[in-house]
């Protein structure tokens, strides 16, 4: 199943970041990009995710540096921007796989792409990686421990239900129940011209 596959690429992610557990590392991807597609951008995409969840903890230090601090939300900026171009690559790899499955007259429209989907996926599996952490946390209470415990296991069990709904999800694109539409994100903070204060300053 598909996402067997994202769970096990995620994972191997959120391993390799915490090795150095630095968000200045440098960034190395293990799967070829030409011979493997997909496992090349679900690496990337939970790459990006794994520096953002950390970029949003850093920040949200109460003694930070403000001029750290505006440096810091340009990162986030230019990360959410990656994340988004991420999502679209994934999807762009689905419909160039689906191009030439027969949709049946009676097909539906799903509420979300799958890759939209796979990008929850991702964020549920760092949620899941540092509430694991803090059932573990020698230096916590027994009661602070005991309610993460029943967090994680919410989660887990969450992580069960949208790998099967991706898988779903997928099965049925293929067999033609379901078609895909993507609408490209039309971010308007970043653009000079649908930015009202940057337009201001042409």
């Amino acid at each position: 199943m598909f996402s067997a596959k994202a769970n096990k690429i995620f994972k191997e992610v959120i391993d390799k970041y915490h090795l150095n557990n630095s968000v200045d590392q440098s960034f190395e991807n293990p799967y070829n990009k030409e011979t493997q597609l997909i496992e090349h951008l679900l690496f990337r995409k939970c790459w990006i995710d794994t520096v953002q969840w950390h970029y949003e903890d850093i920040i949200r230090d109460p003694k930070i540096d403000p001029v750290a601090a505006l440096t810091l939300k340009r990162q986030i900026d230019a990360s959410n921007q990656d994340r988004t171009d991420m999502v679209e690559f994934i999807d762009s790899y689905f419909l160039e796989k689906y191009k030439n499955v027969y949709v049946k007259p009676t097909a539906t429209i799903n509420s979300e792409s799958p890759a939209w989907a796979i990008d929850r996926l991702s964020i549920l599996a760092l949620k899941i990686f540092h509430m694991d952490e803090e059932v573990r946390r020698k230096d916590a209470s027994m009661d602070h421990r005991n309610k993460c415990e029943v967090k994680l296991n919410v989660l887990l069990e969450q992580r069960v239900d949208l790998s099967s709904a991706i898988d779903r999800l997928l099965e049925d694109i293929e067999n033609g129940e379901k078609y895909m539409k993507v609408y490209k994100q039309m971010k308007m903070y970043n653009d000079d011209e649908l930015n009202p204060v940057l337009r201001k300053k042409n």
